[in-house]
């Protein structure tokens, strides 16, 4: 049995627009692959940037490569105040055993 502070991938497919989708990794883990959607703020960077840039009243999933970041991001939501907030079991490398869609975001260099 999962905690309830953990969504699976199945689950997560079949709620992803109706949620904020938040990676908590690190920009270049982010741009190599990213979950379609998801918005990037890294785990040391949630504390400072979570009030600014999230709603505490939407639900919320962080994910990472593998679920151990993620759920230190709901501890640190769960501080601020946030209530509404799942991390993915098994982070992106679940999502892909999944079949989840993924993206890459290379930034090309000018």
């Amino acid at each position: 049995m999962k905690p309830n502070w953990e969504i699976t991938a199945e689950e997560l497919q079949n709620c992803l627009q109706s949620i904020t989708l938040v990676d908590v990794r690190e920009p270049e883990e982010h741009e190599a692959m990213a979950i379609p959607g998801g918005k990037l703020i890294p785990l040391g960077e949630l504390s400072i940037r979570a009030t600014q840039e999230l709603n505490p009243d939407d639900e919320i999933v962080l994910y990472c490569a593998h679920g151990v970041r993620s759920l230190y991001a709901v501890r640190i939501l769960q501080s601020l105040g946030f209530t509404r907030m799942k991390s993915l079991q098994g982070g992106i490398e679940h999502w892909l055993t999944a079949n989840g869609t993924i993206e890459t975001t290379h930034s090309s260099s000018s």
